[in-house]
């Protein structure tokens, strides 16, 4: 087995290297991947790997793989032949999966509704969309999408990167989550003009802009859904793609960051009521899914 992180080693996981196999806690493995804005930030990209009872194995998302990960996948999964499934959890983070279904057809391959839409020569078995997708791995893995934005069909694609489906891991208490909550153990110089600093976890900027619905109430319902899934997932660890793993205390980290959160959602609600006071949805987003009551299980 290639490098490994320490469980129970708080924040042991920064400045991972990129392209190798990090085991975060128990059947629970991540690798970060180089992703670069303006060819200058690397702001990463990631993908997990969770090992199931059954001994087969989910991937979650995926990275461009270096000949030196292809083995350390090879090893792990045999060949590929254990690979039960490989999940693409984001919208708008596709690029890697061709070249991933190159190495790895036997697998299943299920997908958001623009990966079915965009990739067409992978054989996609399903869709993220479809709660009896999200739930088939249950009770190993959990699978949500957030409330208040539009997972479906997201506008504008150039910026409209908020949302993505959570993934929570009991065994080993992590959190998988793409553009959703980013966190930066050591920002660079560049994402500090940003506003990024040490160690904090932070909402995706299209939240501010168009990352929820235009509506009042979106924002409250976004983050309603959050406190749900905090009440229910005891998660410690969080691998976020943009731009790493937090390994302990990251539940507190992310109440913390909803807390904090408070006075921009009501600003965002009043800014939408201004705006759009007839609380009307774009005609081709689909705003009545995963609200509190619509949940599938």
């Amino acid at each position: 087995m290639s490098s490994t992180v320490a469980v129970q080693t708080p924040n042991a996981a920064h400045n991972l290297d990129k392209n190798e196999l990090y085991l975060i806690g128990p059947n629970f493995w991540n690798v970060r991947g180089r992703f670069k804005i303006l060819k200058l930030v690397d702001i990463e990209t990631q993908m997990s790997i969770i090992q199931l009872r059954n001994g087969k194995f989910l991937v979650i998302d995926t990275v461009e793989m270096s000949d030196r990960l292809r083995q350390e996948i090879n090893q792990l999964t045999n060949n590929g032949e254990n690979i039960e499934a490989v999940i693409g959890t984001h919208p708008f983070h596709t690029l890697s999966f061709p070249a991933f279904y190159q190495a790895y057809p036997k697998a299943a391959y299920y997908g958001t509704p623009r990966h079915l839409r965009r990739l067409t020569e992978i054989p996609w078995k399903g869709d993220l969309n479809d709660c009896n997708i999200r739930q088939k791995w249950e009770p190993d893995v959990e699978m949500r999408i957030p409330a208040g934005a539009e997972f479906i069909n997201p506008q504008p694609e150039s910026s409209n990167h908020f949302i993505c489906v959570f993934v929570y891991h009991p065994t080993s208490r992590t959190l998988h989550v793409d553009d959703t909550i980013m966190y930066a153990e050591k920002p660079g110089f560049l994402l500090k003009l940003f506003g990024y600093k040490h160690g904090a976890m932070a909402f995706h900027p299209s939240i501010k802009s168009s990352g929820l619905y235009p509506t009042s109430d979106a924002p409250h319902i976004f983050r309603d859904w959050m406190r749900n899934m905090l009440r229910d997932w005891p998660f410690e660890n969080i691998c976020c793609a943009h731009m790493g793993v937090k390994i302990g205390g990251a539940h507190a980290d992310v109440t913390t960051l909803l807390n904090s959160a408070e006075p921009l959602f009501a600003k965002l609600s009043e800014k939408n009521r201004k705006k759009n006071p007839g609380d009307e949805i774009p005609p081709d987003n689909h705003s009545h899914m995963n609200v509190s009551g619509h949940e599938c299980g």
